[in-house]
């Protein structure tokens, strides 16, 4: 990976989807800002600018010009942020890579897709709603709820067990380096070497 800042023209958008704020950090929900201040952090990414309800940098990631963004406007308006930020800087959905939990896939599990349905994620709703849904994404298994009784709002917002965190924190490096090839227009690879 190159650790320098970007100077060309942003063909990229890397976007982690969760909560703003201290209470929501290292919840399942917030799995995507993690990712991408893991990613951030490996590139040399300071994601502390300020436009359109998000924080965001820009870098280089394998000699690509890449904006890392965070969305402010919580999980469920997401696409507020998302959109401007994307129309602000001419980047198509198809270069918007997006980072969210996924409760049908257990932790440690990673799933990439080119484009596809919300699968019920109200982040990605909203992005779909402001921009279709032709954008690739990465989703990161939380793991389902312990039963069907269960609120799903608490589950998602709850934190990962001890025991489950080392295989989060293998899954999201696995995360980086399948952005990593997705920004190179690899997405078949990223797909055929880190789907499970």
């Amino acid at each position: 990976m190159l650790f320098k800042k970007s100077s060309g023209a942003v063909e990229y958008m890397i976007v982690g989807l969760g909560n703003p704020g201290a209470k929501y950090d290292s919840t399942r929900h917030n799995v995507g800002f993690e990712v991408v201040d893991m990613l951030a952090k490996q590139v040399g990414c300071s994601v502390i600018k300020s436009k359109f309800n998000a924080l965001y940098g820009k870098c280089d990631i394998e000699g690509v010009p890449c904006l890392i963004v965070k969305p402010q406007t919580y999980m469920n308006n997401s696409g507020e942020a998302v959109a401007p930020l994307a129309k602000f800087y001419k980047i198509p959905a198809e270069n918007i890579i997006v980072v969210s939990d996924d409760i049908s896939l257990e932790p440690g599990r990673l799933r990439i897709r080119r484009k596809g349905s919300d699968g019920g994620h109200n982040g990605l709703k909203s992005i779909c709603n402001y921009m279709g849904d032709n954008y690739p994404r990465v989703k990161m298994g939380v793991g389902a709820k312990p039963h069907p009784d269960y609120d799903l709002a608490a589950w998602v917002l709850g934190k990962f067990p001890a025991d489950a965190q080392k295989e989060f924190t293998s899954a999201a490096e696995k995360a980086c380096k399948a952005i990593c090839l997705m920004v190179k227009g690899d997405t078949d690879g990223a797909m055929n070497k880190f789907n499970s």
